[in-house]
């Protein structure tokens, strides 16, 4: 039964890389399957109807929820030119790859890069920065904050059914490796390329040419009043959620909410208050609406895979080729880091997700480990991953191929996973 499941994982791979169904479809389909094939019955308790279906739907609600309100700041800091201000004033002070990172923390999915990326990525390539730089100078940015990335913390703590100051304090491990590569590729692929002026967007405007007035202060008063810029005070939005729930401690949902309100009441007038709440609301239902539908069917996946016909079919096999040894452990997961490409079997927004379940629900490893083995796999499909919403945006928005990226970025990002992976077995194996 266990290989029949096996095979069932393989075929849903093979959907999801063909293409065949969108991999939220896919991911049902084989969670159903893997139900009917370890015996679950289609009513009552640990079924295929009431279990994975009803009851698997909505284990990531908490995810779901905080992924909603995370693309509704993002919506906010967009329309109010928070993002804008942020991305134009840290570029003029040489710091695209930090305002990616801080936007990062918000979401890590294409609306960050997007938002980092509008006028962060034309800035570069304007000084003399290579596109597939500056599109992975994006990307790499957005992983070094993807540590700090609230709603990743909500996802792995129920996912994983982990405390979040479990999940927090791994994160905390693996953002030193995140930033020093990130730094690394900046300064090394910008070296290596001949770039004759770091990235200035002041430089870049003036090489466009234009009508810009000659006084710095008036060239910045100037732009400040073209573009929209948002009060200084209100750049501090994305900053909230985390220093609530860093420094005070605080629920994630709430200090999320914190944020949206910060960004509301900083830059919005009272009169136009309820038009703009609603409307970026539902900007970031829109927004939301692919990484939630995408959250259900891991979510039914999981509970597919927790089914006790389900572990003890797969329990010999997993306990067979897992390695226990933490040098092992280490060797064999940095090897198997493509895997978490092209949506394969170690993508944790995919079959990973039930991978790490039955990791879990077999007693392989401890819960802890199977965090520190999915969140270095997520900062390599963060950044390399061809098919990846915010990896495609910055490849075709820079006029390279994601492909192109990928091989650039990965050397970087795998050593990411490889620094993860060794704080992982040396503190938890």
């Amino acid at each position: 039964m266990g290989i029949v499941i096996l095979l069932l994982m393989l075929a849903g791979v093979g959907l999801m890389l063909t293409r065949k169904l969108p991999t939220a479809f896919a991911l049902v389909l084989l969670a159903v399957a893997i139900a009917l094939v370890a015996g679950a019955p289609l009513t009552g308790e640990n079924s295929v109807l009431d279990t994975v279906l009803q009851q698997g739907a909505p284990i990531l609600a908490a995810t779901m929820l905080a992924v909603l309100i995370g693309s509704w700041l993002g919506k906010l800091m967009e329309e109010t030119g928070i993002a804008g201000t942020l991305v134009r004033k840290i570029v003029e002070f040489g710091g695209v790859l930090a305002v990616s990172a801080l936007i990062g923390t918000v979401t890590g999915s294409a609306p960050a890069a997007m938002m980092a990326g509008i006028i962060g990525i034309p800035a570069m390539i304007a000084v003399g920065v290579p596109k597939t730089t500056a599109a992975g100078t994006i990307l790499m940015g957005i992983a070094a904050g993807l540590p700090f990335e609230l709603p990743v913390w909500q996802f792995f703590s129920t996912a994983l059914e982990l405390p979040i100051d479990t999940v927090k304090s791994f994160m905390m491990r693996l953002f030193p490796f995140a930033a020093f590569f990130a730094v690394l590729f900046a300064l090394v692929e910008t070296r290596r390329k001949g770039v004759e002026h770091a990235w200035s967007l002041a430089s870049a405007a003036e090489r466009s040419g234009g009508d810009s007035p000659k006084s710095p202060g008036e060239r910045r008063r100037s732009r400040a009043l073209r573009m929209g810029d948002a009060p200084w005070y209100a750049l501090l939005a994305p900053a909230v959620p985390l220093v609530l729930a860093l420094g005070f401690e605080l629920p994630i949902i709430p200090s999320m909410l914190a944020g949206v309100l910060w960004a509301l009441v900083t830059t919005t007038r009272p009169g136009m208050l309820n038009k703009r709440l609603l409307r970026t609301l539902y900007g970031g239902f829109e927004v939301a609406a692919p990484p939630i539908a995408l959250f259900v069917a891991i979510g039914v996946l999981l509970a597919a895979v927790k089914l006790p016909g389900a572990v003890e079919a797969l329990d010999p096999l997993v306990k067979a080729v897992a390695p226990g040894n933490p040098v092992v452990f280490v060797i064999v997961f940095t090897l198997l880091v493509p895997l978490c490409l092209y949506r394969g079997p170690l993508n944790v927004y995919g079959l990973g997700a039930g991978i790490a379940g039955v990791l879990i629900a077999a007693g392989i490893y401890p819960p802890v480990a199977v965090l520190g083995l999915t969140a270095s796999y997520n900062q390599v499909f963060g950044v390399s991953d061809p098919t990846s919403t915010q990896t495609v945006w910055a490849a075709q928005y820079s006029g390279v191929s994601p492909q192109q990226v990928m091989l650039r970025t990965l050397p970087y990002v795998w050593c990411v996973a490889l620094g993860g992976l060794i704080v992982t077995a040396a503190t938890q194996l």
